[in-house]
């Protein structure tokens, strides 16, 4: 009977001990399930910081993308500017060469007037070819943007800052100033 009662009493201990096991389980799930929502709450908000993040690094990489694709096209558009730049001279002595060559009226200057012509002609055409445009001055009100002043007349005729000569020929390159146009302006007038 005595090993009967110590088979019940180790039972009745294992039980208890269960019993005491599920009951530090259930404490444990309790508390467990308290901080759940605390740190489901964290983890979707840290989930939502590092959402914006993202967004944030995603647009910001989108912007470079589109400022290097601008100065990539800027950069295209101007990088024959230094020489265009040089060139205007050739433009300029060739108009020089016309300009002479017409008050002549020997024969023997036609063909070299003719091949000066066609000269100036294709370098317009490859001036045009790379966005490089005469500006026309004459007669237009004097604008410090595109206009360098040389002289002013008086001239009753006009009114004041009127451009009434061009001694050279300003040009823009894509809209941009390439050379100003050197002029002499009115003074006075209407």
């Amino acid at each position: 009977m005595k090993k009967e009662h110590e088979f019940t009493d180790k039972k009745q201990d294992n039980e208890l001990i269960e019993d005491v096991e599920t009951a530090s389980e259930n404490e444990a799930e309790v508390e467990t399930a308290a901080q759940k929502p605390d740190e489901l709450a964290l983890v979707k908000a840290e989930n939502k910081k590092l959402k914006e993040d993202f967004l944030r690094a995603l647009a910001d990489s989108e912007n470079v993308k589109k400022r290097c694709a601008a100065e990539i096209e800027k950069n295209n558009k101007y990088a024959v500017t230094s020489f265009a730049k040089d060139l205007l001279g050739v433009a300029d002595n060739l108009q020089r060469a016309l300009s002479a060559a017409e008050n002549t009226e020997n024969a023997d200057f036609a063909a070299l007037l003719k091949g000066v012509e066609l000269t100036q002609n294709e370098l317009n055409h490859v001036f045009a070819k790379f966005g490089i445009e005469q500006m026309h001055a004459m007669g237009t009100v004097f604008d410090p943007n595109y206009h360098r002043v040389v002289q002013e007349v008086e001239d009753a005729d006009k009114p004041a800052g009127t451009v009434i000569a061009e001694l050279q020929t300003g040009y823009l390159i894509n809209g941009r100033i390439l050379r100003e146009a050197m002029v002499v302006v009115s003074k006075g007038g209407k």
